[in-house]
């Protein structure tokens, strides 16, 4: 495995604000510009509202929370759900979205514990705690919603609602008493966002200190390395989804899917302290910087906004605000990794940890 062969490219908030007005952030674009007739979107909003309470020395970063504060206000439904989306006129749909929900949330939650603006850090704490009894029976939705509350609890550990959420949520990854199982997954197909589940899984087990849910999340997010790389560099899940017969390197592959396995890889390192998910994490990140199937880069350089996939001829030069969003989140996880100085674990923590996880392989 091979660390980053670049230098990593700065994480700016500029075309992230290029793409957002008074309504919201534009959900899609042409090349670097907003599309004039493209809608606005409750997952995108949430999305920008983790990221920026955590890039909030950036410009543009309060600027841009307040946009994504009000948009979210705006797309409470009262019930614990989020409206998804509306257009350039500002007409909502009447869709509600689990999947919009949880992000949403997951936003609010990043934004009430680490924003520095008393105003966005309160009406997102509020925001959060109306909506934090939203359940779903849909896998990501709720891993999304799971995360969230972990988030917080880092924050604020006596938040009630938010402990409940973890201890009612479901398992995101398979517990298995045969150790032989070749599909190590709780669906039948890879879909998107996946590294999301184990990422989730983990989030809970961290923050109720389960130990054996922790190392099932860990077992899961290894296995999904193993199936999304390819010889030296991630080759992810295309958007048609990935099956246990498909073959590997196939497109489109999204920006979501390195994000994703980025902040899961991450997160394993910083429980674990075990160096191999720091590289993972790096070279999961480097597929924006030509560490992929076709060996170009997935984001541009004038603009610092991200491409809208990988294609088996190249990249989709629309920058939408998904595409952009994941570039610039994974650049400010790298750096991070960069600028980090991770204490190892104690000796008996990590005879105890790999017990645990011998224990949990071996059920």
């Amino acid at each position: 495995m091979t660390s980053l062969s670049v230098s990593t490219p700065p994480a700016t908030l500029a075309h992230l604000e290029r793409l957002s007005d008074q309504r919201g952030i534009v959900e899609h674009a042409y090349l670097a510009e907003p599309r004039s007739d493209a809608s606005y979107c409750t997952d995108d909003a949430g999305r920008l509202l983790a990221l920026v309470a955590h890039m909030h020395d950036h410009r543009y970063a309060r600027h841009l929370a307040v946009i994504a504060v009000n948009f979210l206000e705006r797309a409470y439904r009262g019930d614990a759900s989020f409206l998804l989306r509306h257009d350039e006129r500002e007409r909502w749909s009447d869709e509600v979205s689990d999947d919009a929900t949880g992000r949403a949330l997951l936003g609010l939650a990043h934004a009430a514990a680490y924003a520095p603006w008393p105003g966005v850090q309160r009406r997102s704490l509020a925001l959060f705690t109306r909506a934090v009894n939203f359940r779903s029976d849909h896998l990501r939705a709720a891993a999304y919603a799971t995360l969230a509350s972990a988030v917080l609890l880092q924050e604020i550990p006596d938040h009630e609602g938010a402990r409940l959420a973890l201890e009612e949520s479901p398992d995101f990854v398979v517990t298995t008493d045969n150790v032989e199982v070749a599909w190590l997954w709780p669906e039948a197909r890879l879909s998107y966002a996946n590294a999301l589940l184990p990422l989730a899984h983990l989030a809970r087990a961290n923050a109720l200190q389960d130990h054996s849910k922790a190392a099932d999340a860990l077992a899961a997010l290894e296995w999904l390395c193993g199936v999304e790389m390819l010889e030296d560099h991630f080759s992810f899940t295309p958007v048609d989804g990935r099956g246990p017969r498909d073959h590997q390197a196939r497109f489109d592959q999204q920006p979501i899917e390195a994000w994703a396995m980025t902040e899961a890889c991450v997160f394993a390192y910083e429980y674990t302290r075990d160096a191999t998910w720091l590289e993972r994490a790096r070279l999961a990140g480097s597929w924006f910087l030509a560490a992929n199937d076709v060996g170009v880069l997935v984001y541009d350089p004038v603009s610092g906004g991200g491409y809208d996939g990988l294609e088996a001829t190249g990249v989709n030069l629309n920058q939408g605000a998904e595409s952009t969003l994941s570039f610039v989140a994974t650049m400010r996880e790298l750096h991070a990794l960069e600028s980090s100085h991770v204490t190892p674990r104690s000796a008996e923590e990590t005879v105890s940890l790999q017990a645990t996880s011998r224990k949990a392989s071996s059920r």
